[in-house]
């Protein structure tokens, strides 16, 4: 089946409004600082909790 009219810009935008991916929520790694996921492993330290701590490149060389 054929439009009967075309659908403008502003309505095409407008129904794909929402389909926007939500931002990244990051948070600072209580240990080195750097960014990092919340309830995960910080890629520069390692550090999970206060008690857990990843092997590193760094650290293991």
């Amino acid at each position: 089946m054929i439009p009967v009219k075309k659908t403008s810009k502003c309505r095409t935008r407008t129904r794909r409004a929402h389909q926007a991916l939500p931002r990244v929520t990051l948070c600072p790694c209580p240990k080195c600082g750097k960014p990092k996921l919340p309830h995960a492993a910080c890629g520069v330290c390692g550090l999970v909790s206060s008690k857990v701590m990843l092997p590193t490149s760094e650290s293991e060389g």
